[in-house]
């Protein structure tokens, strides 16, 4: 069969036209979230509780993460097949959860110096409203994790574990988990200091949430910046290439790029030198089982 010119034309979309069922969910849990934090700040500022504030802001942050992966998966879908786009839209999810991240960051900064303050200069704190709304916000989050929980995968593809993350929501997600445990020091926190009357406690909580939001707000950054940066694909797996493309035994790779282009998709451009007369097609059938390998170029020198 002969093959036309539109056979060999690639489409670069790679997934992020379709609008997917964690987009929607996102959207449900946004105005969710937004309800809570209103109500948690609130709270927090009418019974005095410094704890209970920090879980309030940094429950907007979490809104701010889904309002910024909501427009995310929006904005790749309408541009998913402009051409201005080399690979496609793929990256607008890292960049998202990467904007997520940064915000993090300046929230723990600011929760941290609120808590110092705090600490230097406690003020009174109605524990019994406090207790029920931050209770309240744990519900919150554990019902944004269950929401969100099936779109958080990391499976390997082409059998060399590597894992693939939709980092724009995973940003969120990652969000939501940081909430829930800023919700428990903040109850642990009130519920101390109300029978214990600890109330350096409240504070103390809420530094201790500000290290834990800056902790995950480092490792979101750390994640998200590799794949902005193609350095998101690890040594092994592109050892475990090299020696694919390599193992007939008279090829060698010159040249080896692979970065993410997608949520679950990768491109490579291939560089062999060889002594048979193996073809470009041939190292593409080789990569072929490689199936989040979906944009493929391969340059063959002859020696």
């Amino acid at each position: 069969m002969k093959l036309s010119i539109e056979d060999f034309k690639h489409n670069h979309s790679f997934g992020t036209s379709l609008r997917t069922e964690g987009e929607r969910r996102t959207r449900g849990v946004i105005l969710l979230t937004i309800v809570m934090m209103v109500a948690e700040i609130a709270a927090g500022l009418v019974y005095g509780s410094m704890a209970l504030l920090a879980d309030g802001w940094h429950m907007g942050t979490h809104a701010a993460a889904l309002s910024v992966a909501a427009f995310a998966y929006l904005y790749a879908r309408r541009h998913a097949e402009d051409p201005r786009y080399t690979f496609g839209t793929g990256k607008v999810g890292a960049l998202g959860g990467f904007a997520s991240a940064v915000s993090l960051a300046v929230v723990a900064l600011l929760v941290f110096n609120e808590s110092v303050q705090r600490l230097a200069t406690p003020i009174a704190i109605r524990f019994n409203e406090a207790i029920a709304v931050a209770a309240l916000g744990l519900v919150v989050n554990l019902v944004s994790a269950y929401l969100l929980r099936d779109d958080h995968d990391h499976h390997g593809h082409g059998g060399h574990g590597e894992h693939h993350h939709d980092h724009n929501l995973r940003a969120a997600y990652l969000h939501v988990l940081a909430d829930a445990l800023t919700s428990v020091l903040a109850i642990g926190a009130l519920v101390t200091g109300k029978f214990l009357g600890w109330m350096w406690m409240d504070p103390v909580m809420g530094i201790v949430g500000s290290v834990v939001i800056a902790k995950w707000s480092v490792g979101l950054l750390k994640d998200t910046s590799k794949v902005l940066l193609d350095a998101e694909v690890s040594p092994e797996r592109l050892l475990a290439l090299r020696t694919l493309i390599e193992s007939p035994g008279n090829s060698r790779v010159t040249d080896l790029h692979v970065w993410r282009v997608g949520p679950r998709h990768l491109a490579a451009i291939v560089a062999v030198a060889t002594e048979s007369s193996s073809s470009p097609q041939d190292y593409k059938k080789l990569l072929s089982e490689q199936r989040d390998l979906v944009h493929v170029t391969v340059e063959v020198n002859k020696v």
